[in-house]
Parts: C-alpha cells; sequence; structure tokens
C-alpha cells in the first residue's frame, strides 16, 4: 500500500503486514498530512493537527475504524472537567479531529476499502455538529484579557527602562536582552503589532512617511508577517507612526543595542542569533507585571489591544485606527477596544452639554 502526495492511497500487492494495524494509522496520519499540506496550510498547524489525533488515539486506545461518538464525548469531557481545558483548545481538537475522521472515511481516499479488506470494517465520522464545539461568536476570548491603562502603561515602560539601567550598572550579562525587551514592549503598542509581527521586524522594513517628516527615517513600519487567513501567505501591511517618541526609542535601539547582539538586518535576535521566541519576551513581560501588581487580564496582546484603545480616547479616526490594526472590518477593531470609563463618562458628558447648551440656545431665540 501507498499513499500519494495528495493523501490518496493506492493498493499494491505485498507481503503480508506484521503490525498491519498500526501501518495502516501511520498511513493514514501520512495522507492526512498531505492532504493538509496540498491545502498550503502552515507546517505548524499541521503538527498541531496531528499531534490532537495522536492524542485521541493514546485516549481512546482504539483504532479509527473502530471509534464511536461515545469516545468522542468521553474525551472531550475529560478535557472540560479534568484538565480545564479553553473553549479554544477544545475547538481546536473538534476540528482538527473532524477533519482527520472526513479524511479517512471519504471514499475517495481509499481507506474504506483498505480497513474492509484488512479488518472488515471500515472508518467512519463520529464528529458531528451536535458532539463537538462550534465557533458561534466573534469573540471568545477570555473576558479577564483587556486593556492597559495609560498610568500602567506609563507605569510597566518606566519600570522596564529602570531594569535595564539596573542591570547595566551592576555590570551583570543580560543588559542587553532587557534593553531588547523593552524596545519590544513600546513597538508592540507603538505600532499595535501582534507578537508574530514583531519578531520578524528587520532594521529594513522602516521607511519616511512624506506627510510626516517630523519622524524622519522611521514615519512607517511595513510589516510583513502579518496574521495569514487559512492557507494564504502573510498579510503585509503599512503601519504609520503615531507617536513623537517612537523614532527616538528605535533610533536608539539600532545605535546602541542591535548592532552589539547581531551583525544582521534582524531588527531584535535573541544571543543566539536567532529570533526571539514568544516565551522568552512573555517570562519578562509576566515578572515585570507581578511586580507592579498589574492583575492577570494583561498579556503581551494587551500592547496591542491599548494601542488601539488609546487612540480611540485620544478621538482619532476609527477608520484610521482600523488600518492601523490590519483589520478588514471595523467590527473587528471594536472588539479589540476597551474604552476606560473615564473616557466614556467624558463622552457622555460631553454630549448631554451639547444637548443643554441647544435647548437653551433655542428657548433664548424663542424668547426674542
Amino acid at each position: 500500500m501507498a499513499v500519494d502526495k495528495v493523501g490518496r492511497v493506492r493498493l499494491v500487492e505485498s507481503v503480508p503486514l506484521l503490525h498491519p494495524e498500526q501501518q495502516t494509522v501511520d498511513e493514514m496520519l501520512t495522507g492526512f498530512r498531505n492532504q493538509q499540506l496540498a491545502r498550503n496550510l502552515q507546517v505548524s498547524t499541521i503538527d498541531q493537527r496531528e499531534r490532537f489525533v495522536k492524542r485521541f488515539l493514546d485516549y481512546t486506545n482504539e483504532f479509527p475504524w473502530t471509534w464511536t461518538p461515545a469516545q468522542v464525548d468521553e474525551f472531550f469531557g475529560d478535557l472540560r472537567s479534568v484538565n480545564h481545558a479553553k473553549q479554544s483548545s477544545i475547538r481546536g481538537y473538534s476540528q482538527a479531529l473532524r477533519q482527520f475522521c472526513s479524511y479517512v472515511s471519504d471514499p475517495d481516499y481509499g481507506w474504506d476499502r483498505v480497513c474492509e479488506q484488512r479488518f472488515g470494517t471500515h472508518p467512519a465520522q463520529v464528529f458531528h455538529r451536535w458532539n463537538t464545539a462550534q465557533h458561534v461568536q466573534d469573540n471568545e476570548s477570555d473576558p479577564k484579557k483587556r486593556a492597559f491603562t495609560k498610568l500602567e502603561l506609563q507605569e510597566f515602560f518606566d519600570y522596564s527602562d529602570d531594569q535595564v539601567a539596573l542591570i547595566a550598572a551592576s555590570g551583570r550579562k543580560g543588559y542587553l536582552p532587557a534593553y531588547r525587551d523593552s524596545v519590544m514592549f513600546k513597538l508592540a503598542y507603538s505600532y499595535g503589532l501582534r507578537f508574530n509581527e514583531l519578531r520578524h521586524l528587520q532594521t529594513i522594513d522602516f521607511a519616511r512617511n512624506p506627510h510626516a517628516k517630523e519622524f524622519g527615517r522611521h514615519g512607517l513600519v511595513h510589516v510583513r508577517y502579518g496574521k495569514a487567513k487559512r492557507g494564504s501567505a502573510p498579510k503585509r501591511r503599512s503601519v504609520l507612526t503615531v507617536f513623537a517618541w517612537t523614532p527616538e526609542i528605535i533610533t536608539d535601539w539600532l545605535t546602541h543595542g542591535q548592532p552589539h547582539m547581531d551583525d544582521g538586518i534582524d531588527l531584535f535576535p535573541s544571543e543566539r542569533s536567532t529570533l526571539v521566541s514568544e516565551s522568552t519576551l512573555l517570562r519578562r513581560f509576566r515578572r515585570y507585571c507581578d511586580v507592579l501588581g498589574f492583575s492577570p487580564g494583561l498579556d503581551l496582546h494587551s500592547l496591542r489591544r491599548s494601542m488601539a484603545t488609546h487612540l480611540i480616547e485620544d478621538g482619532w479616526d476609527p477608520l484610521f485606527v482600523q488600518q492601523q490594526m490590519g483589520h478588514e472590518h471595523a467590527s473587528t477593531t471594536a472588539l479589540y477596544t476597551c474604552v476606560s470609563s473615564d473616557f466614556r463618562t467624558r463622552t457622555l458628558r460631553k454630549a448631554l452639554d451639547a444637548t443643554v447648551s441647544e435647548a437653551l440656545g433655542s428657548d433664548k431665540g424663542e424668547v426674542v
């Protein structure tokens, strides 16, 4: 038996298999991987889905041609009650396992004939809409996640700068990584960048904005690794510089930081001359937040939320903020904004005062 590049199975004459069950499962996984590659999905996505299938195989201790809906119910029940998996994680398992079952049960791929010949049965789809998690609303993020207030953000940036100065003054190792991470925090906020967009920045990605010459050589940044749609290449966009302090941060890092860590063009190299991992930056972020006593609802993505929120609070055009974030729809940007109570109170007060002033002006007009 052989599997072609798009996951179809072909029966060939051969000697009897010593372990037909395990070999069939291995070939199913190879075929599923080929099918996913043919769909142009990212290798990391394919690897994760393969891990999900293997975990379900280990949990049931059964082969795909003997799976039942009852095993599906038990598996997801344990994920929720025992492992306390997040909703997004459960939905990820559901999607991966349903797609694998669709693949092995599709007659076009031939696994039904292979299993009938070898085991006297065939695989079937056991992951249905009525026993798997569905994606039914736009925003399913943790309700504890939020943006920084402006005061919290200033405290966070000040503390990160203080740590860089403290390490440098003590003569200990770690000055440059701490400096790098401090700059990464600030640029994640300045441009509203996701972590993957941030880590892939290079020194050549900055350019002048002819309509904002005061920012010099850093009037905008070309983001080349934006969030991709399913099966597509990373989405590119340009993000304009809006804060006067941003070019100074970049210039100082390119002068006193980046050249001393790497002789290449990566803006934020690691100590091993590779790209910075999310876990590395997240550890420092979490440690700073804990010291400052901030709530666990703040994470790296909160810097992106904060940029959108603060621009809206400061009166920037919502369409401009949407384009800066790289969102196709304004409703997506609205999910990111966490407008503060103070801002909403001021907005309400302004509207009420305008209404009262208009009413008083009308009354005076009638008297006259």
